[in-house]
């Protein structure tokens, strides 16, 4: 398992990274989950991702079960807040100091440590003040709750502001967390140029674009039974995006390209998210462990420039470039009305 260095900073973290979104707590069971966290440490994983919304804060408790008894030095931990959890109060959610404090205390409950490595903005919050947010990370990072700072989704400009915070109260912000894929490829035009000049990694999630880019849907009238398409707890919705027989055929004609290099079409995925030198991680779950060592093996792995001009080929005009996209990823449910806060 190789490693990459988070940002411009110190900290280096699993090039396979996994993470336990719509998995633990929710569409597997624990057992099942503790097995798939077990095959990532068998395999050399390290690095785990979790958000405390994630099943209502279930997942952050699984995860911490999953982990017990392994070394706290030889882990990374990486969680995230900001939307809802518990009965989703007036002060569940968002980037404010008291939500921020709040969830902290109870994300480190959950999983079992006195510090996560990494506390990430899951999103960009309209109502809250970036200077607000900002003092109340610099106050984790200087109490010891959390390493490094992180976001989730944040546009060019929105991290161009934070970096600017983070540099004037010292504090380390080195990741952005967003979706990538062969598929999904808005971060190129504007946020990853603006995370090279900040010193800001991708932690990118879903490089094999909810499952679809393992090759196992042939038509969307009949997606295979248990597969994330029929879930009925946000994986079919999730998917939906990608569930046409245009993008559907497309896909297909990857598996030539990775037979050619004698992978599976999973690890082709993962791996051409690994290309871009801005990518630190790519996020995998799993329900199985069998996908967590197959997944792994991706690591490490480098595409010769003619195969990624077949998989250009091969996917064509089904490719989603706008940047514009990643604006919308922050929900606007909460923009303020009373004339302070920013807008989207």
């Amino acid at each position: 398992m190789k490693y990459r260095y988070l940002g411009n900073s110190g900290l280096r973290v699993t090039e396979i990274t996994y993470g336990n979104w719509l998995t633990h707590g929710s569409q597997v069971e624990n057992d099942s989950a503790r097995a798939c966290v077990r095959a990532a440490l068998d395999v050399g994983i390290t690095t785990f991702d979790t958000a405390d919304m994630y099943a209502n804060t279930a997942a952050e408790t699984v995860l911490g079960e999953a982990l017990k008894g392994v070394r706290r030095e030889s882990l990374e931990i990486l969680t995230k807040t900001y939307f809802p959890v518990g009965p989703g109060g007036a002060n569940d959610s968002g980037l404010s100091r008291k939500h921020i404090m709040e969830s902290i205390d109870g994300s480190l409950r959950r999983l079992g440590t006195d510090y996560v490595d990494l506390y990430q903005a899951h999103r960009w919050d309209y109502a809250t003040p970036l200077e607000e947010t900002m003092v109340a990370f610099a106050d984790l990072v200087r109490s010891g709750k959390a390493l490094y700072i992180g976001v989730s989704e944040w546009t060019a400009d929105q991290l161009r502001q934070g970096a600017a915070l983070a540099r004037e109260l010292r504090i380390p912000f080195v990741s952005n967390q967003p979706q990538y894929s062969a598929l999904w490829r808005v971060i190129e035009a504007d946020v990853v140029p603006a995370s090279r000049e900040l010193g800001i990694s991708q932690i990118v999630w879903s490089p094999v674009a909810q499952g679809v880019l393992t090759g196992k849907y042939r038509s969307r009238h009949a997606a295979p039974t248990g597969s994330r398409a029929t879930d009925g707890n946000g994986g079919a919705e999730m998917i939906e995006r990608w569930m046409r027989d245009d993008v559907l055929d497309r896909v297909q004609r990857l598996g030539r390209v990775a037979d050619e290099l004698d992978l599976t079409m999973a690890q082709l995925a993962i791996a051409w998210v690994l290309q871009n030198q801005n990518v630190a991680a790519a996020l995998i779950g799993a329900s199985r462990p069998e996908q967590v060592v197959e997944n792994a093996a991706a690591s490490g792995v480098v595409l010769p420039p003619d195969a990624l001009a077949a998989i250009d080929d091969a996917l064509g005009d089904v490719v989603e470039r706008d940047p514009a996209k990643t604006s919308l990823e922050s929900p606007v449910d909460r923009v303020r009305t009373d004339g302070w806060g920013t807008t989207p």
